[in-house]
């Protein structure tokens, strides 16, 4: 396997049928690399995205034969971003993964490491302040697995094409104001710790993707543009598609 000039492998491209083959077939993955985590430091740190797409992973996951073997309550889940709304809002990504199924597989519920909303903190400043100090007190110095959306802007996590929160540096969490896409606040990773993982994994699904994604694996894309094109895994980095997310992919 090659190595990008930072020193990390070249990124893989699976390409599944549909987003639903995609789903299973990453569920099945994760379960995995989960059982390996654990077999190498005991306790597996995983990070969650949102969407449909991020969801669907969740509930192929309450269906994986295997799940069982993985110690659920010896893994730590965080997520990559999410929005600066109430507990329990239905726009939230941690509600969206809980209703497709998180809250059954068995995890520590001290362990689900949760960004306070408005309902616990005054700010998404004070939320990505608890959320870095949660980081600081709970995570490993690298997540085992990062998952990742891409929205059809090429953005991932809360961090946008040409958005000041993309330059957010020396700390592990961003308060983003007035995001292209609603709710307009939110708390995200940044780039320095999205980088802090040891395989990150691109789960995407749509033809309304498929020129994000090509351009985020073009060779030169910036990141400024493409934020999609940034994050890399030190181990592995996985772009795992359906065939129509994979369309502009030669």
């Amino acid at each position: 396997m090659t190595a990008d000039d930072r020193g990390a492998p070249e990124p893989a491209v699976v390409i599944h049928p549909g987003k639903q083959s995609l789903a299973d077939a990453a569920a099945a993955r994760l379960v995995v690399a989960l059982l390996d985590a654990q077999g190498v430091s005991g306790e597996a740190q995983v990070v969650l995205t949102g969407g449909s797409l991020g969801s669907e992973i969740i509930r192929s996951l309450t269906g994986v034969p295997g799940r069982s073997a993985v110690d659920w309550r010896r893994v730590r889940v965080w997520w990559g971003d999410e929005r600066f709304l109430p507990r329990g809002h239905a726009d939230r990504n941690d509600t969206q993964n809980d209703e497709a199924g998180l809250s059954s597989l068995g995890l520590d519920a001290t362990k689900v490491h949760r960004v306070p909303g408005p309902d616990e903190v005054d700010t998404p400043e004070a939320s990505a302040d608890a959320y870095a100090e949660t980081l600081a007190r709970h995570g490993a110095a690298a997540f085992d697995v990062l998952i990742l959306g891409v929205g059809p802007d090429g953005h991932v996590a809360s961090l946008f094409p040409h958005h000041d929160a993309q330059r957010a540096t020396g700390t592990p969490t961003v308060a983003v104001h007035h995001s292209p896409k609603p709710p307009p606040e939110r708390v995200s990773l940044t780039f320095e710790r999205l980088a802090q993982a040891r395989e990150t994994w691109f789960l995407v699904a749509g033809e309304d993707k498929a020129d994000a994604v090509a351009a985020a694996l073009r060779p030169g894309t910036d990141r400024w543009d493409v934020p999609a094109s940034a994050p890399r895994g030190t181990e592995a980095t996985r772009w795992l598609l359906d065939t129509a997310a994979g369309a502009g992919l030669s």
